[in-house]
């Protein structure tokens, strides 16, 4: 419930000034932040730039490297840029800290939803929501007198036509990447079926109808992908799409704005978005909701953690809100929604499945566990039941090393 209130908050937040200003101060303190690459953390971080003193690397791999580099002591970041599934290491290892002194200090213009609580405590600000959701060549579908899919299954029919036709190299795009990206496509199908991820004992319910249904719907699609999408992951498809390879996919809302980017876009203004598919007739949008922000390591002394928190508030301000109003779902003062998150905004308010992602171990382990798991389903070497039987052990074996289980 709270992710849908974050979506909307941002929705509705009212517009600003459209004047870019300079950093408003200098600053006098070295801050270093690892963050994924996408275009909001770049129009962050670029902001923050204009203060001096700042260093951001902007990695995709960022939440693999993360869980060493804030546990170092020093830590070897001052700032994590974080979403509410990759801050839960952080948090297990109380690598980051409690901001509520620095909210007070520094946060005048920060609202409500964005300030996330764990156990009473601030421990991340968030500055957007993130979801999947259908990003689509309006081009090709109108020429091919075809609807604006509303569910897999009218995805599916759209793509076979589309192939027929011949117009794109592969009609889909997928992150299908083995790992975090395959489990997260599984993450978002699953619940589209009505399953749920965990049993009140802690085990894992992916064991199930709604489990085989998830697997069989994602490995229907890959006869319309590049026989590649193993390792594809968000940049993959964007570029897929930049390069006028593909018609379709359901790609976060964070890579819609890199669409009409005139300096690498061949497809500027012809890419469209709509509401996550759903699985099943009736149901919601499969796909889960997400926020991204900031955290500040524990490991770095109390005039670090203010100059970075103080650096970062500069970075989500309305200034650069607005002048980077289509780089994501800002639930920073200033945005005004476009037809970039029109579709972001659809699913957000179609009632998708609960958050999968309440920043807990349990979490974790189980994404892990799809991740490992899943590929042997996609590339034959397994038959579904058996993946779904070979995901719970997995996960039960890392639950019980975690302390999770018994």
């Amino acid at each position: 419930m709270m992710l849908k209130k974050l979506a909307l908050a941002g929705a509705i937040s009212l517009m600003g000034s459209t004047a870019f200003a300079a950093c408003s101060y200098e600053n006098k303190t070295e801050v270093k932040m690892l963050s994924a690459g996408f275009e909001a953390w770049k129009a962050v971080t670029d902001a923050m730039a204009e203060c001096g003193n700042f260093q951001a690397e902007l990695d995709q791999e960022f939440r693999t490297k993360q869980p060493a580099a804030f546990e170092a002591n020093p830590s070897l970041y001052h700032l994590g840029g974080v979403s509410n599934g990759t801050v839960t290491p952080l948090l297990n290892a109380e690598t980051i800290r409690p901001l509520d002194d620095l909210v007070a200090k520094y946060g005048a213009n920060l609202t409500p939803n964005q300030l996330i609580r764990i156990d009473g405590k601030i421990m991340a600000v968030a500055m957007m929501v993130n979801t999947q959701h259908l990003m689509y060549r309006e081009d090709i579908l109108s020429d091919l007198d075809i609807a604006t899919p509303t569910s897999w299954d009218e995805v599916y029919a759209a793509a076979a036509k589309i192939k027929e036709a011949g117009v794109v190299e592969y009609p889909l795009g997928a992150t299908m990447k083995s790992g975090w990206n395959l489990a997260q496509e599984f993450v978002n199908m699953y619940p589209g079926f009505g399953g749920n991820l965990f049993n009140a004992d802690n085990t894992t319910a992916v064991n199930s109808d709604a489990g085989l249904k998830a697997l069989e719907t994602m490995k229907a699609g890959m006869e319309f992908m590049d026989p590649e999408v193993l390792v594809s992951d968000s940049t993959y498809v964007q570029q897929q799409f930049q390069q006028g390879k593909i018609a379709m996919a359901n790609l976060w809302a964070s890579r819609a704005g890199a669409m009409n980017d005139e300096a690498e876009s061949q497809v500027v203004g012809k890419v469209k978005m709509a509401a996550a598919p759903t699985a099943m007739a009736g149901g919601a949008p499969a796909t889960t909701l997400w926020w991204d922000g900031i955290v500040v390591a524990a490991n770095i002394s109390d005039e670090e953690a203010d100059a970075a928190f103080k650096l970062a508030m500069e970075g989500m301000d309305t200034e650069m809100v607005t002048a980077n109003n289509d780089a994501a779902i800002w639930l920073v003062p200033g945005f005004t929604p476009g037809p970039l998150s029109e579709g972001a905004i659809a699913t957000a308010t179609a009632n998708p499945a609960p958050p999968a992602y309440p920043s807990t171990t349990q979490m974790g382990l189980l994404h892990t566990a799809l991740g490992n798991e899943i590929p042997a389903f996609l590339t034959g070497e397994r038959d579904a039941a058996a993946t779904l039987v070979a995901i719970e052990e997995a996960y039960a074996t890392a639950a019980k090393e975690a302390g999770v289980l018994k």
